[in-house]
């Protein structure tokens, strides 16, 4: 997702949900009872923080009792009471789970992450005691043995498939000794991971900028300044202007600010995120996390820790991986010295005969872009109000999908700021409930993503309907105008719901095969792809429109974003690769790393070239996507799915941007089906074929560079 993990901050601000009481009183904890709110959605304004730990530790003891009836059946062991029991067990802890995980995301406070930093080690322990099972995994080995015997239908056989491979993957054949220093690892990492993330959030929120010479606002633009000032005053400093480490404040103010001085200024606090040898410093958890995590798959029997993850994905294994990201280094690092180039060249105009640094980058390209196509991106967004372009995405799923989209005033939410929609066929038929949450504040970790509350399933021959969110950091409205989005954002908000839909669309018979429950390198295909509706011109004159006088936005401004398309791609493909070789570098260590994050990043990167223009998209100790979430190995995986979304939206282009026929395939083999079949078999039989890399290289413009 663009990824785009969990932090330390002050308490929740939402007025209707999450809210400490006397601990004397007493009260149902709404975990423990039926839903009956509407759409039987999470009663977010009953639940409170001290109803999850119980809950929890309940759902442990639960599941625990669940796994006990499994082993001790004295029937021998079929795909129904042993595969299928397990698939069905650990119900409460799921559904609390879900939604602890799901706020600490996205509305935590101090209680919410002491609750996370106690449990960690517990449900560590719990998934450990599951599958280091003997007993447990002799029955499941048996189905896995017999499976022929039991007439399995192609899902029963994917999550049999699923269970034994996450036993083998769990460390079900490791000898006593070493399944207790397996114990020892996951326990560690869970405490470790958590506390990284934990960390980048407080660095994040620490640091504010504080501006009271007006003069130094020079370049801004105006909403920038209101958003800043705004930020000022509730923090009890008003008349001045306050930016802060957040993507819609930093990013803009070195985009626009003509202070050199100022820009250096957030741009160093921003790559120096939780390293600045305090207590929230990530560089000895960096190392810790990326050693336990080798160690673990040594033990397992694999070379490295990206072996270990990359069996289960379409790339199969790193030199894949590492092969495509080497393949596209070279044309992308190609481009990005000529746009470095051009930038020197303007930086001499401006009079400054320094090398150009990273903090100069963003601003001279944005003045380059406005010389060389006469675009500036502060005459695009008032024709990207949030509002207006929510309406382009849901009539682009219309069209494509037939899919309506109704907004509920009834169901609760976790934060006022929260949106809550019903989403149904063009019958009217019931799909599912998407929540949308777009603002940053300080309860809410950085970035964007889609989650789900509730995943579907079959239940007795009746569809369960998933219940999923959308989380973003969009730019906030001011007292003057709504909230006005960059091209971007517009991208990411497209994104993001593709993979929604991807939830939202699932129609598969078992929980564990719902929705994105794919490879992580091809969970990006459906966010991705729809990407690419967004800059279509056909498709932006349905939603681009002045938020103050209702035009749609002119032809000439759609031609010149058009030329513009494939500008500061080399910068934007090469800060990317070189992240995800970092990644790679990291998790491809075959020995202890024994040298500190920041050398170890330097070796990394000097020997990729990586010039010091640019650096790595994330750095060693704010990489959330490898150390905190779940891209460990896996930051690949948003260009593998560029080959894919590119060669598959080709389909459409070629077709139609609404060809119905292609819109159901696309539903059908890839939105619907989950995890049920082997990812790339789904995708040729959307494309008819293999993707090819071509139309990606055409896309960036990388396809001419020598």
């Amino acid at each position: 997702m663009k990824i785009k993990t969990l932090l330390l901050f002050s308490a929740l601000t939402s007025a209707v949900s999450i809210q400490s009481q006397d601990k004397n009183k007493t009260a149902m904890n709404p975990f423990f009872e039926t839903y009956t709110t509407p759409y039987q959605v999470p009663p977010f304004d009953l639940i409170k923080i001290e109803h999850f730990k119980p809950a929890i530790l309940e759902g442990i003891k639960k599941q625990e009792a669940e796994i006990n009836a499994i082993v001790s059946n004295k029937e021998k062991a079929t795909f129904d009471n042993t595969v299928l029991s397990m698939e069905n067990s650990g119900k409460l802890l799921s559904k609390v789970s879900t939604v602890f995980y799901n706020l600490n995301s996205a509305n935590t406070n101090e209680e919410i992450q002491a609750i996370a930093k106690e449990l960690a080690p517990k449900l560590s322990a719990h998934n450990d005691n599951i599958y280091l099972n003997d007993a447990l995994f002799k029955r499941v080995k048996t189905v896995w043995d017999n499976q022929k015997n039991f007439n399995l239908n192609k899902e029963q056989a994917k999550i049999l498939e699923n269970l034994y491979k996450n036993f083998i993957r769990s460390g079900a054949n490791l000898s006593e000794e070493n399944k207790k220093r397996l114990r020892e690892i996951n326990s560690e990492m869970a405490v470790a991971t958590l506390k990284y993330g934990q960390n980048i959030l407080a660095e994040t929120n620490a640091y504010e900028l504080v501006i009271a010479d007006k003069n130094d606002l020079a370049g801004l633009p105006n909403e920038l300044i209101e958003t800043a000032a705004a930020d000022a005053k509730s923090r009890k400093k008003e008349g001045k202007w306050v930016f802060t480490l957040s993507n819609s404040s930093v990013m803009p103010f070195l985009q626009y600010s003509s202070n050199r001085k100022l820009r250096s200024e957030i741009w160093n606090a921003y790559q120096m995120r939780a390293n600045n040898n305090n207590d929230k410093d990530n560089k000895e958890l960096a190392i810790k996390i990326a050693n336990l995590r080798g160690e673990k798959a040594r033990l397992l029997g694999y070379a490295t820790h990206a072996d270990y993850v990359l069996e289960k994905s379409m790339a199969k294994n790193p030199e894949t991986a590492i092969k495509l990201l080497n393949d596209l280094w070279v044309p992308a690092l190609n481009m990005a010295n000529k746009e470095a180039a051009d930038i020197k060249v303007m930086m001499e105009k401006d009079g400054i005969k320094d090398e150009v640094q990273p903090y100069d980058w963003r601003y001279y390209t944005e003045k380059i872009r406005k010389e060389r196509f006469n675009l500036d991106e502060q005459e695009m967004k008032p024709y990207f109000s949030l509002e207006k372009t929510r309406e382009g995405v849901f009539t682009v799923c219309k069209n494509l999908y037939g899919l309506e989209f109704k907004q509920l005033n009834n169901v609760p939410k976790y934060h006022a700021d929260v949106t809550v929609w019903e989403v149904t066929e063009a019958n009217g038929r019931h799909v599912g409930i998407l929540y949308m949450d777009f603002h940053p504040r300080a309860s809410k970790r950085g970035g964007a993503w889609m989650t789900s509350y509730r995943s579907q399933k079959m239940e007795n021959g009746k569809r369960i309907a998933p219940v999923v969110s959308i989380v973003c950091n969009f730019t906030k409205p001011t007292e003057n105008a709504p909230a006005l989005l960059t091209f971007d954002e517009v991208s990411t908000f497209f994104h993001e719901f593709g993979h929604a839909l991807h939830g939202l669309l699932s129609n598969v018979t078992y929980e564990s095969l719902a929705g994105t429950s794919v490879p992580r390198d091809f969970v990006e295909l459906p966010s991705q792809i729809m990407e690419n509706w967004a800059s279509e011109p056909e498709v932006m004159r349905m939603y681009a429109k002045h938020y103050k006088t209702g035009e749609v936005i002119p032809d000439a401004l759609i031609e010149k974003m058009q030329k513009a398309g494939t500008f500061d791609q080399g910068f934007i493909t090469t800060e990317y690769l070189a992240a995800s070789l970092l990644d790679m570098a990291y998790h491809t260590q075959k020995s202890a790393i024994t040298i500190d994050a920041e050398t170890f990043e330097k070796t990394a990167m000097n020997k990729i070239n990586l010039p010091a223009t640019i650096i790595s998209r994330y750095r060693s100790t704010y990489f959330n996507h490898i150390f905190a979430g779940g891209y460990s190995a896996g930051y690949y995986s948003y260009i593998w799915s560029g080959v894919l979304d590119t060669d598959a939206f080709e389909v459409f282009k070629i077709n139609g941007l609404f060809n119905s026929d292609y819109a159901k395939s696309f539903r059908t083999n890839v939105l619907e089906k989950g995890g049920t079949e082997d990812p790339m078999e789904l995708y040729k039989s959307f494309r008819g074929a293999a993707p090819s890399v071509e139309p990606l290289l055409r896309k960036r413009g990388l396809d001419q560079v020598k």
